[in-house]
């Protein structure tokens, strides 16, 4: 390649390549940069190199949403959640001066260290439901950015939420922020409901919105039927605490 043809490929990158995301070898494969040339690039100083496969455009800031959107296209599963995704939603109790974000994927999922080293997050691989429910069911971006990452629905956010509890999540916390959480619609709760194979988080989520008078309660303790069966719920959490739930 003549250093023309070289000097052409990275303006047509700069003029034409997304701003505040990263890029891989599939990105620059797409703008006829080849790995060897990314190299080449990076050592000139056009590009600068995050990690293995992976670079951006020198003088560019990387985004938080131009990140997660990359992350989201390139792990199966991966999402914003928990009490992030209900936060986003207008759904928090207060409003913290470094939001902490609260991100899930799948097991074994790792994020990289080039997005740990930018953005303060916690990433979750728990497996809170079923293999049989759709990996994207309740997943979708916000609609103020179609262009976004996939976000929890309220009623998905929720339910991981209180999966926390007690671990990540603290529980007076928790239990403020899902008072404000009054308008659901009940069958997506129901399905994540009876998809969600966690006690903590089923218990957790018929009593308080018994206890709360929240009007979606008695359609979740329907949907949960027998599963959380006749008896007190007693857990050792985080700190040595005891959480105690009624039936």
């Amino acid at each position: 390649m003549t250093r023309s043809e070289s000097g052409s490929l990275i303006k047509r990158l700069q003029t034409s390549a997304l701003r505040g995301r990263p890029l891989d070898t599939e990105d620059l494969a797409s703008y006829g940069v080849s790995s060897d040339l990314a190299y080449f690039y990076a050592k000139s100083g056009w590009l600068e190199r995050l990690a293995r496969g992976a670079y951006m455009l020198s003088g560019d800031t990387l985004s938080g949403d131009g990140c997660l959107r990359f992350l989201s296209e390139r792990m199966p599963g991966f999402h914003v959640g928990g009490k992030t995704a209900l936060a986003w939603q207008g759904f928090r109790h207060n409003v913290p001066a470094k939001e902490t974000l609260t991100l899930w994927g799948q097991k074994n999922a790792r994020l990289p260290k080039w997005f740990s080293e930018r953005f303060t997050s916690r990433f979750t691989v728990r497996e809170l439901f079923s293999a049989k429910l759709p990996i994207h069911f309740g997943l979708q971006p916000l609609p103020e950015s179609p262009e976004g990452p996939p976000v929890s629905v309220p009623e998905r956010a929720l339910l991981e939420m209180l999966s926390e509890v007690g671990v990540q999540q603290e529980i007076e916390e928790a239990r403020l922020i899902m008072e404000t959480v009054r308008s659901l619609r009940t069958d997506v709760l129901g399905t994540l409901l009876k998809a969600c194979g966690q006690q903590k988080a089923l218990r957790l989520c018929v009593s308080w919105a018994d206890e709360l008078s929240l009007p979606w309660a008695a359609e979740a303790r329907k949907a949960t039927g027998k599963r959380i069966g006749t008896s007190r719920w007693v857990a050792r959490v985080r700190g040595g605490r005891t959480l105690i739930l009624k039936p």
